[in-house]
């Protein structure tokens, strides 16, 4: 993996994990996979999170990580960053790769950094019954995915994984950020993370 004005973060023997956030699951990674299939990369994982707490979630990502041998190179998307931010610091992860993301210092949380400037789709959040949170299906397309079809759209919408609501609150303990490389992408039409607050992130 070459980041632009960067020298390659990988070799012929790191494995890219890749971590989805909240709405999500590893298959959204689909067309990313396959870009970096084609570009000679392939040694890819895709970690599958519960959601239901971010520990839980760095847990399931720290297992990941160790069924691997050799560096790894962590990329997480939105929440999926929190999640590299907690389970980061394993000793064979080499550098973080951060898209679109909330990458919390200690102490702070998804929920606090949305306070700070929230997100344009905020509104388009709802929980259930069961404190899961749902973006509206008829919203879904405008509030996550607008460059993608109707119909790609819609089928996310249906079949889109609510995280628990409480997760939005776990703080992040010891951030990987702090003492790994780390690269920052920032979305400026972003709906779900407001821009300001991706740019306030490490490398934003």
């Amino acid at each position: 993996m070459t980041v632009p004005g960067r020298k390659s973060i990988t070799s012929d023997k790191t494995t890219i994990v890749l971590v989805h956030g909240f709405w999500g699951g590893a298959a959204h990674w689909a067309n990313v996979i396959t870009e970096l299939n084609k570009r000679g990369y392939d040694r890819i994982r895709a970690v599958e999170n519960p959601l239901t707490s971010l520990a839980d979630d760095a847990e399931r990502t720290r297992k990941m990580v160790k069924q691997v041998d050799g560096p790894v190179v962590l990329v997480g998307h939105s929440y999926g960053d929190a999640v590299i931010t907690e389970a980061g610091d394993l000793p064979d992860v080499t550098a973080l790769v951060c898209i679109a993301a909330f990458a919390p210092d200690a102490g702070e949380s998804p929920g606090r950094i949305s306070q700070e400037n929230p997100p344009a789709a905020f509104d388009n959040i709802a929980p259930d019954s069961d404190g899961y949170l749902w973006i509206a299906q008829d919203k879904f397309r405008e509030s996550f995915c607008q460059d993608l079809s109707a119909d790609e759209a819609l089928v996310m919408a249906v079949t889109h994984k609510a995280p628990l609501g409480s997760t939005f609150g776990d703080n992040v303990t010891a951030p990987a950020w702090r003492n790994k490389p780390t690269w920052y992408q920032v979305s400026t039409q972003d709906r779900m993370i407001h821009p300001d607050n991706e740019r306030r992130m490490p490398s934003g």
